[in-house]
């Protein structure tokens, strides 16, 4: 399907697909970055007894925010900005940095720079065969509006729903890499290690409920996210067919 979806799209002149799908990863990664780190904190604390542990989103909003301050909600943000938009790593000195002091202690393999690929790999591919699929199927079963205010909603309600279906069939592959690529219970010693074995774990000494820890932040930010990244996909790739 996904091939077949990718020959339907209207080849463009200029690097116009480029632009437009950069600008708009662009706004939904800054307008939506704070919920990504609360989403995290939810998947690598472990129940009630890890003494970082958060009573509600309301507390771990209200926490990050007195310990850490504005800046502890965009923690991170380097990394998805690297990877979505076309800005060369080597303009970002401090995650080339940090990038080669992972490699120098552990090197480049899944212990590594690459440590968590299995997982990020499933999160990604269960994620954008879902929205994209979603979205581009359920778009031409309902009619366009010719009023642009219902239009607008239109777009939005369907990219709204295609990233939190996305989610929520995602969700066990982000808690997985969460585990993986965060702090171990016992400082040395490593106890996730692959994809599903990590799920299994999970399962197995927290509950089913475990894998959807973070679920309401991951909605929050990319069912909106979802819904901005394509509308602003939309009315780019609009501008610049009539501009361009």
């Amino acid at each position: 399907m996904s091939s077949i979806l990718i020959a339907q799209l209207p080849r463009c002149p200029k690097g116009e697909y480029c632009l437009r799908r950069s600008f708009s990863c662009l706004v939904e990664i800054c307008l939506m970055h704070p919920l990504d780190v609360v989403k995290t904190r939810f998947q690598i604390q472990r129940g009630i007894t890890d003494p970082n542990s958060y009573r509600s989103l309301g507390d771990s909003f209200r926490t990050i925010f007195r310990k850490e301050g504005l800046f502890g909600f965009y923690k991170g943000i380097l990394p998805p900005i690297l990877a979505e938009t076309p800005k060369r790593a080597v303009k970002q000195p401090s995650t080339v940095g940090y990038a080669r002091y992972i490699i120098k202690k552990d090197g480049f393999g899944l212990q590594g720079l690459n440590k968590g690929l299995t997982a990020t790999l499933g999160r990604h591919g269960v994620f954008n065969m879902v929205y994209f699929g979603f979205y581009y199927n359920v778009k031409n079963m309902i009619p366009v509006n010719k009023d642009p205010t219902l239009e607008f909603l239109r777009k939005f309600g369907i990219g709204l729903l295609s990233g939190t279906i996305a989610s929520v069939i995602n969700i066990p592959f982000d808690v997985a890499k969460s585990r993986i690529q965060g702090p171990q219970p016992v400082p040395g010693e490593i106890k996730y290690r692959t994809c599903f074995k990590t799920m299994a774990t999970v399962y197995q000494e927290e509950g089913f409920l475990a894998l959807y820890k973070g679920l309401i932040p991951k909605i929050m930010r990319l069912g909106p996210g979802g819904a901005v990244m394509l509308l602003v996909y939309e009315y780019t790739y609009s501008w610049l067919q009539e501009n361009w």
